[in-house]
């Protein structure tokens, strides 16, 4: 019994999917509407793909078939595809299929509230590939939504094709209904389609925003923090309940960085991060960073009130 199989309460009517699985034998559940159960491992079965196919329960998973560029039925399902291939049972990976005759530029980002990371950009040629990362099903409440966007590659004159974006942020509920054969990679995976229901890219609003932040990049001047930066969550966002463990690490982190970027700008000489004990990721983070930095002259644990070890000094050079 894993992360995304269906199963079937013994003792009533309930139906879902698996989202956690517990120590104990305890597993929680997410049935439809994207309500979520508790119960115990004893207490449910797993649905066989013979029997959800034979009672029709709407989560028939197609045969295998090579996938044949000529066929009018495949055809008919052209477009961009983001899929999700098992390569085992926990760890997937993550691809982008066009299944279509035209290239795209292609750049996708994880988004963090406010803050992104690019995790590739380029070329996704027609009826290619391109594999984007990795992900664990064990993880599966943690991963970010994904800004995925496209410009079309026009390689003749001809009339221009909008580009367009997807943002995605799954729900147990819909992505483990989604497992089908994969186009051009011809493998089983969770299949999703980017070019439906999508906003397309407006390039004048686009282009006048990125001019903006240039602009104001010129003409903003650094802050000078101050001398002790408070890198608890609470202090940094009203949001925090919100947020993944990663989520609330990436801001802290961001936090840290931007603040000790100003301090070396405005040339002080010491600041001071004040991140806490708890089980000391963040400081680990922290060091980790100022030990690849060449101008700064040293950090140590600021053992003083009222920080106690929660915190790290930091010498400028």
């Amino acid at each position: 019994m894993n992360i995304g199989d269906r199963v079937r309460l013994l003792h009533g009517n309930e139906e879902g999917v698996i989202t956690k699985i517990s120590n104990g034998g305890r597993i929680e559940i997410e049935i439809e509407d994207g309500f979520r159960i508790p119960a115990m491992k004893n207490e449910v079965v797993i649905i066989s793909a013979a029997e959800r196919q034979f009672f029709g329960d709407g989560i028939k998973v197609e045969e295998s078939k090579s996938f044949d560029p000529k066929s009018s039925k495949e055809n008919s399902a052209e477009g961009v595809y983001l899929a999700y291939i098992p390569i085992n049972d926990k760890d997937h990976s993550i691809y982008l299929v066009n299944q279509s005759s035209r290239a795209y530029l292609t750049m996708v980002s994880e988004v963090f509230g406010d803050n992104s990371r690019t995790i590739v950009a380029g070329e996704l040629v027609a009826r290619g590939n391109k594999k984007i990362g990795e992900k664990s099903i064990a993880d599966f409440e943690e991963w970010p939504t994904l800004l995925c966007q496209f410009f079309p590659i026009h390689t003749k004159i001809e009339k221009t094709q909008p580009s367009f974006e997807r943002r995605i942020k799954f729900k147990a509920s819909a992505f483990f209904k989604s497992k089908r054969k994969v186009p051009i990679l011809d493998k089983n995976g969770y299949l999703f389609k980017l070019t439906e229901n999508i906003k397309e890219i407006d390039i004048t609003e686009l282009n006048e925003e990125l001019k903006s932040i240039s602009q104001t990049a010129v003409d903003t001047k650094f802050p000078k923090p101050e001398k002790n930066i408070d890198l608890h969550i609470e202090k940094l966002t009203k949001d925090y309940p919100f947020m993944s463990n990663a989520e609330m690490l990436k801001l802290q982190m961001d936090t840290f960085e931007r603040n000790l970027n100003y301090a070396i700008a405005h040339g002080m000489d010491q600041i001071t991060f004040i991140h806490g004990i708890g089980n000391g990721v963040l400081r680990k983070e922290i060091h980790k960073h100022l030990s690849q930095l060449k101008n700064i002259k040293y950090f140590q644990d600021e053992q003083k009130s009222p920080f106690g070890y929660g915190a790290t000094l930091v010498r400028i050079s």
